[in-house]
This record gives C-alpha cells, structure tokens and sequence, in this order.
C-alpha cells in the first residue's frame, strides 16, 4: 500500500472520531405567551426548563434556547421559588436573551425539547416553525421530545393533513391535573383532549405521578414532577 493511501485511510479515521466527539446539539424551545387573561398571567414552568437544561450542560451538551420571536422567555411566577432561582441561575439567565426560532438553523441539532406552563397553548400549538421542526425531526428521526404543556408544540405538526402525534404513544399534563390545580376555567383547551382529538395514544400516570413514555424518537413527560426523569430519559436516548 503506498504511503499517500495510508495517509488518507488514516486522516479518515481521524475524521471520524472528530464527529464522535462533537457534543450533542439541543434545541429547546419555549414559550413566549405570558398570560391567560388580563387578571391571571403564565408563561414557562421554569422547572421544566431549568431541571433539563442544567442537566444537559452537565452532560457536556450545547444547548440552544429559541422563543417565537426571541429576546426574553416569561415565567409562569406561580414556578419561581427563591431557593430554586438561585440554584437554577444560570437556566434563568439562558432565559433572558434567546435566539428568534425562524433564525435557528434546525438541521444541525440531535433534539428538540419542548418544556412546558401553560404558555405554549397559546402560542407554540400552532406555531408553523415548529411544525416544520417537528417534521424534518420525524422523518430524519431526530429526537424529539415534551414535557407537561409542551406537547401542545406537537399540535403544529401535520404533514398531507395528517397530525404528527396521530398514533403516537405520549403523555402530557391531564384533564384530572387541570381541574386538581384549579386551572380547567383558564387553560383554553384541555391538552389531553387535543392530543387524544388528534389521533395521539394517551398514556395516564395519575396526578402527579412522575411518569414518562417513550415511543421511538419521542419522549413526553406528564408534568413537572417527571421534569428530572424527563431529563433523564433524553440523555440515555441520546447516549445510547
């Protein structure tokens, strides 16, 4: 073998355990809608972003953050907690500044992961970025994955009319969860139904039950008790 083919086979091998190497790519994206009526606001669980998020980091992941129309991420005020802040700074920091969704180039990304609040049923449910996100993840069987009220994000994606959770194993946050927390007179639909109206195969945990379903490249989670477990569950996917 002559020494130009060696140095070739060799500089492939190199190559290739230069993609090996590369660090997971997330992108997360989140609500921007932060308030059911003028008396009663929302917006992102923060929980269910933060748990994920410093997890991922940890994980040596990049992670990018995406709303709607970028710049700042509203918190639902009923998630804050002021211990949880301050162990949760660096996630709520990521949450000041975040990139405009339409800008981000999805195609370089492993996963998509969609926390939830009741936020994105107000906006990411039918957000047609989203939905392309979600198809382009289908079909090149990318990662996606949703926790809580994230789900609603799977609602924007149909393809020949089709929905994307149509016969798809999930969960999400319950119909018996909206009315324990009091929130069935302010939520403007009942997730559960949706997702069941929609096609999708409903996987109850009881509430607040940490429960988690996977069914090929989707992971959901049903609420923000399953934020860890969520975590959890995407990076054993990932690193498999």
């Amino acid at each position: 073998m002559s020494e130009n083919n060696n140095e070739e086979i060799f500089e492939a091998e190199v190559c290739e355990m230069c993609e090996m190497e590369k660090p997971k790519k997330i992108l997360m994206v989140v609500t921007q809608a932060d308030h059911f009526d003028e008396k009663h606001k929302t917006g992102l669980w923060f929980e269910e972003f933060a748990v994920p998020y410093l997890a991922f980091l940890e994980q040596g992941y990049t992670v990018t953050v995406a709303t709607p129309s970028g710049g700042a991420a509203p918190l639902d005020p009923d998630s804050e907690n002021l211990l949880d802040d301050i162990k949760w700074n660096k996630a709520k920091e990521a949450l000041g500044d975040t990139e405009q969704l339409n800008a981000v180039d999805f195609t370089s990304y492993d996963a998509v992961v969609l926390p939830g609040g009741h936020g994105p049923m107000f906006d990411l449910y039918k957000n047609e970025t989203l939905g392309q996100i979600i198809n382009d993840f289908s079909e090149r069987k990318k990662l996606i994955a949703a926790v809580c009220h994230g789900p609603a994000g799977l609602l924007a994606a149909k393809k020949d009319g089709i929905p994307f959770v149509n016969g798809r194993k999930l969960t999400c946050f319950t119909n018996e969860e909206e009315y324990y927390y009091k929130k069935e007179s302010l939520t403007p639909f009942f997730l559960e139904d949706a997702l069941k109206d929609a096609g999708a195969e409903f996987v109850d945990g009881g509430i607040g039950e940490v429960n988690i379903v996977e069914d090929g490249n989707l992971i959901t989670g049903q609420n923000f008790q399953s934020s860890k477990a969520f975590a959890h569950a995407i990076i054993n996917y990932l690193d498999r």
